[in-house]
């Protein structure tokens, strides 16, 4: 490894005293450096030193905020969310249609589990970075379970929440200017982390009238020899749609035969209606295993969005690589809620499937009472809990005086004039669309849609 050379710069008088000569020589350290060559550093300059000058001007120039920090957005979702939630607080009565989070309390049984878990010492501990034993191998028996994979408890990651879980995944497999396929629309979540991680984000846009799923001869278009990753989500936020196991086995043999990774979030794998099931890629195309990146949590099925609980599933050199980022990062998930996780993937299933059911019945009185709007189109979808209707027939007429000519001037209306907050496409990619969730009392979600209907008769 080459070094860096520093050396102290003071000189001292002949009288100088013999600390004085130790103290500067000391001053003379040789350290490692990722640099490249050698480069000497003069360390002690005096104040009056005629480089100063140049060094207070340089230093103010400089950024108070980095540019790769300072160039992040908000998220959009929860930017909406907290306007809605302010709202409320001050008295309006807005419906929030924002946020992706279930309304029910986290079941009971997972909750005991939590309040056993922090009584026990052994929990008010560090424990190992990737997570515990004990839930790495519940993960893995999910894993196998509801993606077809068998993987060791060593190929798991236990992360802070499933958005770690995306960043770490785009961290660990990107360098700068590697370029990523991303079927759009998207998470807003996802750009964010592609653009930390240095890669290049590629947009695949599908719109509804291909129900928003991308085709390989889509994919093909936007391949380039720089695409490295291919990111795959079923079923999507924010448009509820989930891929046929056919639509994903094409899609997967296509990334084999290029040789692309793939990032895989299957957070909404439990949330799918009408029979429908999300296929995983990896168990549509095995042989994708070695290349795959599975990203899931326990927020969505469990009703656990604030015990910030996810995971990365993968091969073993980028787990440890993922795991040796995280180390640093942020080092072990609370224990209390790796213990309520185990509780949740070990546990009755019951209270998942009663959450589903009433998303279910929800995502029925949306699309039926939306699609009512004269100028609104909402597909039907069959996964996790958003809608996310076409309304470019909104566009460019005039409601209660305003004349809105993108979706984000449409939901800046809606939230004015009938108090209901939802999220505009510009947040997941074109205008023209908003996103609705139904993971909302079923009262609230009927008043909510009918003050729409009012606003747009």
């Amino acid at each position: 490894m080459e070094r860096i050379q520093t050396t102290s710069s003071c000189t001292l008088p002949e009288n100088e005293p013999q600390s004085g000569r130790k103290k500067a020589w000391q001053n003379s350290i040789t350290s490692s450096s990722l640099g490249h060559g050698t480069a000497t550093v003069k360390l002690g300059q005096p104040h009056q030193s005629e480089d100063a000058p140049y060094a207070r001007s340089v230093a103010h120039e400089l950024k108070r905020i980095s540019t790769r920090i300072g160039s992040i957005a908000e998220s959009a979702t929860l930017k909406v969310d907290g306007k809605a939630k302010s709202l409320q607080a001050a008295g309006r009565p807005v419906i929030s249609f924002a946020a992706g989070e279930p309304d029910f309390p986290t079941p009971e049984h997972i909750v005991e589990a939590a309040l056993v878990a922090v009584r026990d010492p052994k929990n008010h501990r560090y424990t190992p970075a990737a997570g515990l034993p004990d839930l790495r191998e519940a993960i893995a028996a999910k894993t196998l379970r509801d993606s077809g994979l068998q993987i060791s408890p060593s190929q798991v990651v236990v992360t802070n929440g499933g958005k770690q879980a995306v960043y770490q995944a785009f961290a660990t497999l990107l360098d700068p200017g590697d370029e990523v396929l991303v079927p759009t629309p998207y998470w807003t979540t996802y750009p964010e982390s592609i653009r930390l991680a240095g890669g290049v984000q590629v947009d695949v846009f599908a719109g509804s009238d291909q129900n928003y799923l991308v085709t390989v001869e889509q994919l093909e278009a936007a391949l380039t020899p720089r695409t490295k990753v291919l990111l795959f989500v079923s079923p999507s936020n924010p448009t509820g749609s989930v891929y046929s196991p056919e639509q994903t086995k094409a899609i997967g043999d296509w990334a084999e035969e290029h040789g692309l990774w793939i990032i895989s979030d299957e957070i909404y794998q439990n949330l799918t209606y009408d029979g429908v099931r999300a296929t995983s890629i990896v168990e549509a195309v095995p042989a994708l295993a070695d290349r795959t990146i599975l990203v899931n949590g326990v927020a969505k099925t469990y009703a656990m969005t604030g015990w910030r609980l996810g995971w990365m599933v993968g091969p073993q050199d980028a787990m440890k690589a993922a795991a040796n980022l995280q180390s640093h990062l942020s080092s072990n998930v609370s224990n209390i809620s790796q213990r309520a996780g185990i509780a949740a993937l070990n546990g009755p299933q019951d209270a998942a499937i009663a959450m589903r059911d009433a998303f279910d019945r929800r995502r029925q009185v949306i699309v039926a009472e939306l699609n009512k709007i004269p100028g609104i189109v909402a597909p039907t979808p069959q996964g996790a809990f958003y809608v996310y209707p076409d309304v470019t027939g909104l566009l460019g007429r005039t409601w209660g005086g305003v004349t809105p000519t993108t979706s984000l001037e449409l939901a800046d209306l809606i939230l004015d004039q009938a108090e209901v907050a939802v999220v505009p496409g510009e947040a997941f990619g074109p205008s023209g669309y908003l996103r609705f969730s139904y993971a909302l009392g079923d009262a609230a979600l009927l008043e909510g849609v009918q003050r729409l209907q009012r606003l747009f008769a």
